[in-house]
């Protein structure tokens, strides 16, 4: 009991001090490559914080357990909808003006593709591979075609160095990772003491314990003024999520998505990712009484999975 509890301490240190390199990092790497802090979030920093839910998945489907892999992406991406976009907008309401909606498109393409496999239990090698490939198209695509309202007159200031910006984002990557594992290790310790299934480990500790370097990057962006990296981040992972790790994921262990998360949770991933897209067609500001709406709804479906 003791050693989970200190994982767990430890992991949150290092997410902490993680998020805070890592958006240091990439606010560097985007003044450099003269590219937004949107496109930075949703490519650079939307991919390095989603390697905790790739290894946790990855090594979930190669042990057989299908449903901590998958309920790791699909809690995941609840998270980053609800919990991070909530939280973050209570600490620092985030001001948008028409960002993001290609990108939110994407997004929920994706979400209601993973809720269709879910409900037939589909899984096959060939889906992972495509979903790598649509992910490659997609990151190409964003490149070549950066324009639509994506912050690129934030202020950034002078640039840093590339052996700075690259030392800070490698280093706050590695801390994300660390962290995020020790933080993992931990809670499933804690909850398998508690005799909690596998299923609704993979939807909350698992999906928490490795959102939250996501949520320690949006804060410590949105914070520092980043609004475009903050949502980017979270628009980011979630395409990521879906794409590459349950691409990934299927490529190398083709089991099918459980059945099981066809119902209410895949069903409210696809509804946060709706919610997300019709509050970027609006614009204007995530405040905090949206904010304390996502996450009271995040934490109330925590209390319904384990009822």
């Amino acid at each position: 009991m003791t050693s989970a509890i200190l994982l767990v301490l430890g992991g949150l240190a290092g997410l902490a001090l993680g998020g805070e390199l890592l958006v240091r990092g990439a606010v560097g790497i985007a003044q450099r490559l003269r590219v937004s802090t949107l496109f930075t979030g949703l490519v650079i920093v939307g991919a390095a914080t989603s390697m905790p839910e790739m290894v946790a998945s990855v090594q979930a489907a190669l042990a057989g357990s299908a449903g901590i892999a998958w309920g790791n992406i699909v809690g995941s991406n609840i998270a980053n909808s609800l919990l991070i976009l909530g939280v973050t907008a209570l600490v620092a309401p985030i001001a948008i003006s028409g960002m993001g909606r290609r990108d939110a498109v994407v997004a929920l393409g994706a979400s209601l593709s993973l809720w269709a496999l879910a409900l037939g239990g589909l899984g096959a090698r060939g889906i992972g591979l495509g979903a790598l490939g649509l992910l490659g198209i997609y990151i190409w695509w964003r490149y070549a075609h950066p324009s639509g309202g994506l912050a690129e007159d934030e202020p950034l200031g002078s640039p840093p160095g590339w052996l700075t910006a690259l030392g800070f984002f490698a280093a706050g990557l590695v801390s994300l990772i660390a962290g995020g594992q020790a933080l993992v290790d931990g809670a499933i310790d804690l909850a398998l003491l508690a005799g909690v299934s596998e299923t609704a480990i993979g939807l909350t500790v698992v999906a928490i314990g490795t959102s939250l370097p996501e949520l320690a990057a949006s804060l410590a962006a949105a914070l520092r003024g980043r609004a475009g990296l903050a949502l980017g981040n979270v628009v980011g992972s979630n395409i990521y999520n879906i794409l590459l790790i349950g691409g990934v994921t299927m490529a190398i262990a083709p089991q099918p998505v459980p059945e099981s998360l066809g119902g209410a949770q895949a069903g409210l991933m696809s509804a946060s990712a709706m919610m997300l897209l019709v509050l970027l067609w609006r614009g204007g500001t995530i405040g905090r009484l949206a904010g304390g709406v996502m996450a009271a709804i995040f934490a109330a479906n925590i209390v319904w999975v384990f009822v």
